[in-house]
């Protein structure tokens, strides 16, 4: 494989402004929702930008603490028998009621849609919200599902040839967005 370039569309304080403004979206249209509002990351990095949305929210829903939680959605994906390495598996964790909660799962990039239907398939097993909405980082296009973010923080129009990597200090040391052509085999 060769190694291409890639293209910084998102820098840190990039990164940061975006999630300031989905928080204060969705403080503004969940001020009132009568069974709480709670944070939902889908493993991997949708998890720590939930966790970067959580004090915030907090702040501008006025709430002691809003609820926080992870969602593994290795076994509900409808690609599971097409991959030709295992799942990993990194554990759902939800220790809140979601019955009658405005849930918000969080997501790095949405592309086809499929990553998201399977987090709302995996939620649905643990209970009954009121409302599920979704925040992403970037929405790249390309839908094959009908599914639409509630919040995005940057639309990033891309061919399918290219690839959105989303980089978040917690796991890789910095925090970008880069746009970069799918990898070609050397020949």
């Amino acid at each position: 494989m060769v190694d291409v370039p890639e293209s910084v569309v998102l820098r840190e304080d990039d990164i940061a402004r975006a999630l300031k403004r989905i928080a204060h979206e969705i403080a503004e249209r969940n001020a009132q929702a009568e069974g709480g509002i709670a944070i939902v990351g889908i493993h991997r990095r949708g998890v720590h930008l939930a966790e970067r949305l959580r004090p915030q929210l907090g702040e501008l829903l006025e709430e002691a603490e809003v609820p926080l939680g992870t969602l593994d959605i290795a076994f509900y994906r409808d690609d599971l028998g097409l991959r030709a390495e295992a799942p990993v598996v990194a554990g759902t964790q939800l220790d809140f009621p979601l019955d009658r909660s405005t849930v918000v799962i969080v997501d790095d990039v949405l592309f086809t849609g499929r990553t998201v239907r399977a987090a709302i398939d995996a939620l649905l097993g643990y209970g009954r919200p009121a409302k599920i909405q979704l925040a992403v980082l970037v929405d790249r296009g390309h839908r094959e599902l009908p599914i639409r973010p509630d919040y995005v923080g940057k639309n990033l129009p891309t061919s399918r040839s290219e690839r959105v990597n989303v980089r978040v200090a917690e796991l890789d040391g910095v925090d970008e967005v880069t746009i970069s052509q799918e990898r070609v085999l050397a020949s």
